[in-house]
């Protein structure tokens, strides 16, 4: 009785907490632009359904938390969508971050932000929806949706979900998250850890799938990745792509660059495109550099940088690069994607902040990629890619049997999925 009183009043906090929240983010709409498109967009999610969706009408239903979350479920709502033709799919994301870039995206019928998690939303949100099918990708778990699920008798499931000893669902005081991982009909998990914690908690319908993301990667292969002006840019030089940096990494670059042989080239994709920021660093650069929204009427072959103003081309430009670079774990902002050129069979350069990311940590262990501290360590590894080839292939094919070995999570979920 008192575990049960316990878990209802941090409910009741849980439902006040959102409900501060959500006045929050209003006020902070007011100053911040991405947390008001979020805000907007929000408003806006039951007449985008009320408008889309009909009674008669069967649903699915795919829930992401941003960018990151959709690269990862991808190819399992792809599978989904094909086996399942018939069905509307609704795809949700809860970042602007997520929605604006993917707002368009032809794996879904409908395509808009999640309501705040409010009992209220919620109800009203499945009422409208009412799908055969709810996908959860990794972590975005809101404890009303999921309690509304169950009610219903809705069947939902958890991909790639990666657990952490230290989260609250395996705490003392966690009984009311803990309770809602319990909706999930089955819980597909990256690794062997997060099924064992699981299991210590009383939850069994858990399958280790792997990581989805390795899927989605791995499917780039069989794209077109052909870029004419990437290949003009390159022109056969030794070609270095940093991805996804930030200032923190363009610090330990610029260096290098400066002083950097003819014959190698710089493509930097920043993860902030803004025109200021961008400008910035152009500044910092010596050698001759363009950016993308720049090269129009330009030999591209005369220069030794290429900057991306832009985004959605990072995937493809990776197929170019003889080593690449990517952001985020020099600073606190967090790694990111390193599977993304992994998969052309090329060694990779990140900064030591990687604690949290077991690929990064499989393909240093491998000898596929290679940690940095600052500028000086970056220069040391750069030399020894750059002026040693059999290193350097050996290295960028590492990382593409890292790959390979571990597709297969679309397979094994899409056994395990029947409506």
């Amino acid at each position: 009785m008192y575990f049960s009183n316990k878990v209802q009043t941090l409910g009741i906090l849980y439902n006040i907490g959102i409900l501060l929240a959500q006045l929050g983010l209003q006020v902070i709409a007011l100053f911040n632009h991405k947390i008001k498109l979020g805000v907007n967009g929000r408003s806006e999610t039951f007449r985008i359904l009320k408008k889309s969706i009909q009674e008669t009408d069967k649903c699915l239903w795919f829930h992401c938390a941003s960018l990151g979350e959709f690269e990862q479920g991808l190819p399992v709502f792809q599978e989904v969508r094909k086996q399942y033709p018939d069905h509307k799919i609704v795809l949700t994301f809860f970042s602007p971050s997520g929605y604006e870039v993917r707002k368009n995206t032809t794996v879904a019928d409908v395509v808009c932000y999640l309501p705040i998690d409010t009992s209220f939303n919620a109800n009203r949100f499945l009422k409208l929806v009412n799908p055969d099918l709810t996908i959860f990708v990794k972590y975005d778990i809101w404890p009303n949706y999921l309690k509304e699920l169950k009610k219903r008798g809705l069947k939902a499931v958890l991909i790639s979900a990666l657990f952490r000893e230290n989260q609250s669902y395996f705490k003392f005081y966690g009984g009311f998250m803990r309770n809602k991982l319990f909706t999930f009909e089955h819980i597909f998990t990256q690794d062997l850890n997060s099924k064992e914690l699981l299991e210590q908690i009383g939850y069994h319908n858990t399958t280790v799938s792997g990581d989805t993301r390795f899927d989605r990667v791995h499917s780039q292969l069989s794209q077109d990745n052909e870029l004419d002006f990437i290949k003009t840019f390159k022109n056969d030089s030794l070609c270095l792509v940093a991805g996804s940096t930030w200032p923190e990494d363009e610090n330990v670059l610029i260096d290098y660059i400066n002083n950097a042989p003819e014959n190698l080239k710089f493509i930097i994709a920043p993860h902030n495109i803004k025109s200021g920021q961008i400008q910035k660093l152009k500044q910092h650069l010596s050698k001759k550099t363009v950016l993308y929204s720049e090269k129009k009427g330009q030999n591209l072959s005369e220069y030794s940088v290429l900057i991306i103003d832009t985004i959605g081309l990072l995937s493809k430009i990776y197929s170019y690069a003889d080593i690449a670079y990517v952001g985020g774990a020099i600073g606190s902002t967090g790694l990111h994607n390193t599977l993304e050129p992994a998969v052309f069979g090329i060694p990779i350069i990140i900064g030591t902040h990687y604690n949290k990311f077991p690929e990064a940590k499989n393909m240093i262990e491998i000898g596929g990629m290679f940690p940095v501290k600052d500028a000086d360590s970056f220069k040391l590894i750069m030399n020894k890619l750059a002026n040693n080839e059999a290193f350097r292939e050996n290295s960028g094919r590492k990382n593409f049997n890292f790959i390979e070995k571990n597709t297969g999570a679309v397979i094994q979920i899409m056994n395990h999925i029947r409506i």
